[in-house]
């Protein structure tokens, strides 16, 4: 699954510039070779067991005992499953959108799916940092060669932030491989040793090193304050580098979270829950009240974002298992309606090259088809009850308000909030673009979807609705994952000291 576009990329290189429809279609062969690849494996999954599976394990750099580690339990088979199943679609979205340098885009798109899914899949701290650096880069040259107007500034801005965070993680990797050698003798970056080593680290230090994983992934994610990279990013990037932004990257941030910070250091990860659940629910809000005054539609998404990716942080920090699953399956869910949203933004932005609502406005008469996919991807995000975001949204306000880690029932009726303000802000954009009259004469040469974009919509669409009304298919692959990461906070494994 990580092979075929790591090989297939690098093959698309040899093939010449001027074959633009070949290289499109052979990025969409290896593109979809991984996802079938990772329906074998969802089909091969056993959901009952919380330990990882189909493991490879080949020793990499021996001196330092660091391997090719990787495997899949529930919460990264969920996400590799919205990595394989985005990928391809992206590449359609842009068929017609990206003209110029076709071949090193596609290049570009598939070396970021290779990150990404060993971002999730790497189990040795070592690897896992070389996926999460290495896949900034094809990020940046899309945003930077394929972007809008301010692409440079948006590139480097969202370079610098990401690197910053991961320097002080490297920092943090480094110093737990050097501690867990005085407890085994050998430096050691092996994510299952590591996690019965670590929880006896005194707390001061363990404190120190739950900050680094923390603000690495809270930049990720984006935390507040830690967001005002995200919408340059996303408004500068093309539809596609949007959508995988939004779709997937930004996931790794709660990911690592949920993988590293809570099992590896339990005691911080109780000692600062309070504090990371307040700029959660402060960024639920403050997200949605900026998103509602945003006057461009992909800047209003971009927002969106910031709110919606709060739930998931207070899911996590809520810590008990109706709250952990929330966030889980909040993760998929933001990247299917949002990722919806930026698609729709994308196809409408291609036609007028405006993306200014008040140019807007009465478009429903004629693009009806367009704005029905929008109305029911602004529904989904919103949390319609009976589409996916209800049931991530629902999970995670019930177990916030039953955490006993937060211990108090203002969280949720804080993040509660942000639901009422996300109906405001994407009803208003929806009524002020698609409702009314038609204000702008040039509007009325619209043309609706295409066959094409339609093919790319109405499979996110299909998932939006099986989530939101039989969510068990989904909720009981991460199940007794989330049961272990309860388990490995409140009973850690210890180990005595040499």
């Amino acid at each position: 699954m990580i092979l075929i576009p790591l090989i297939g990329g690098i093959l698309l290189l040899f093939i010449k510039n001027e074959r633009t429809d070949i290289i499109k279609y052979l990025g969409l062969l290896i593109s979809t070779a991984a996802f079938v690849i990772s329906l074998i494996i969802y089909f091969g999954f056993d959901t009952a067991s919380s330990d990882f599976q189909f493991i490879h394990r080949f020793s990499w750099i021996e001196n330092l005992n660091i391997s090719y580690f990787i495997g899949i339990d529930g919460m990264s088979m969920l996400l590799v499953l919205l990595t394989t199943f985005i990928t391809p679609l992206t590449l359609i979205s842009s068929w017609s959108s990206i003209q110029h340098k076709v071949k090193e885009f596609t290049f570009f798109m598939l070396m970021l799916e290779v990150g990404m899914l060993g971002v999730f899949v790497a189990l040795d701290l070592f690897l896992f940092y070389v996926f999460w650096e290495a896949m900034l880069i094809p990020m940046y040259f899309i945003i930077g060669i394929w972007g809008g107007k301010e692409r440079i500034y948006a590139s480097i801005k969202f370079f610098i932030y990401t690197m910053a965070g991961s320097l002080l993680m490297l920092v943090a990797i480094i110093w737990l491989a050097v501690y867990a050698s005085g407890v085994t003798g050998y430096f050691t970056t092996d994510l299952l040793q590591l996690y019965t080593i670590a929880p006896d680290i005194a707390k001061d230090i363990q404190n120190w090193m739950f900050l680094a994983f923390a603000l690495s992934f809270a930049i990720k994610v984006p935390l507040f304050p830690f967001h005002t990279w995200l919408p340059d990013a996303h408004v500068q990037a093309p539809t596609a580098g949007s959508v995988i932004l939004a779709g997937v990257l930004l996931k790794m941030g709660t990911y690592g979270l949920l993988r590293f910070n809570l099992p590896l250091f339990p005691e911080a990860s109780l000692n600062y829950a309070g504090i990371i659940s307040v700029m959660a629910v402060i960024g639920i809000i403050y997200g949605a009240l900026v998103a509602m005054v945003q006057t461009d539609m992909k800047k209003l998404v971009a927002y969106s974002s910031v709110s919606h990716l709060g739930f998931v942080v207070l899911g996590i920090f809520a810590m008990n298992q109706e709250a952990v699953q929330g966030a889980i399956i909040q993760m998929v869910n933001h990247g299917l309606s949002t990722g919806a949203l930026f698609l729709l933004v994308g196809v409408i932005y291609e036609r007028t090259h405006t993306r200014e609502i008040s140019d807007y406005g009465g478009i429903a008469k004629i693009v009806p088809f367009f704005a029905f996919a929008l109305l029911f991807a602004s529904l989904s995000s919103v949390g319609l009850p009976g589409l996916n975001g209800f049931i991530g949204e629902f999970l995670i306000l019930l177990g916030a308000f039953q955490s006993t880690v937060l211990d108090s029932w203002w969280y949720t009726v804080f993040a509660a909030s942000g639901v009422i303000f996300a109906a405001v802000y994407l009803l208003w954009m929806y009524q002020r673009v698609a409702l009314g009259e038609v204000k702008n004469s040039k509007m009325q040469s619209l043309t609706d979807m295409n066959a094409r974009e339609i093919f790319v919509i109405i499979p996110i669409f299909i998932f939006i609705v099986w989530i939101g009304i039989y969510p068990t298919t989904f909720l009981k692959v991460s199940e007794k994952t989330t049961e272990k990461i309860i388990h490995q906070v409140f009973n850690p494994a210890k180990v005595t000291l040499k």
